[in-house]
């Protein structure tokens, strides 16, 4: 019986220590991949002006639309996501991207919806709601229910409001923890 108690203690102490260096990777990784875009300062309309061209600065900063099939992402198949322009906040992914027809990059769902904001956007003879960037503030489009299964949604963007992120690259610009998404 003696003997059989000698190792365990040792065995024991040998797990908890792989578990908590385990453990502690495991945070440490999400941590840099899960970027925290709560104390995001959006920069001045200067540097604005200089930093985005004048289109994504119409759409962003000033509520404008961009031509439908003449814009950037409309057509991309590629896998990956779609980041603010300004602030680089996750906001959709390729895996809910579909072709609504409408000559715009359409998504089912927002990638991480905490990153989103709706609001009522009554026109002259319309009632839309509008989509805009939760930190940075950046006008995205708007999102009609439209959309195909299994949100029946449909978010309508404009590519000049963002930024696509390939799947290869997710790692090396700090989204690394989205690769799951890809099968990664």
């Amino acid at each position: 019986m003696e003997r059989q108690m000698k190792g365990k203690p040792v065995f024991t102490i040998l797990s908890l220590i792989i578990f908590i260096i385990t453990a502690e990777v495991t945070v440490t990784a999400e941590t840099i991949q899960k970027k925290d875009f709560s104390k995001y300062r959006k920069p001045p309309i200067e540097e604005l002006k200089k930093t985005l061209s004048p289109l994504q600065y119409k759409v962003t900063q000033k509520d404008g639309t961009e031509k439908a099939f003449d814009n950037e992402y409309w057509d991309n198949k590629k896998e990956g996501i779609y980041v603010d322009i300004v602030s680089g906040e996750p906001l959709f992914s390729s895996i809910d991207k579909y072709d609504s027809g409408t000559g715009w990059p359409s998504f089912t769902r927002p990638l991480e919806p905490g990153n989103i904001v709706e609001r009522e956007d009554r026109g002259l003879f319309t009632k839309r709601t509008e989509v805009r960037s939760r930190h940075a503030d950046s006008h995205l489009g708007h999102v009609f229910d439209d959309g195909p299964p299994p949100t029946g949604l449909r978010y309508c963007m404009n590519s000049a409001a963002l930024r696509f992120i390939p799947k290869e690259n997710l790692e090396k610009e700090g989204y690394g923890g989205f690769l799951k998404l890809f099968g990664k």
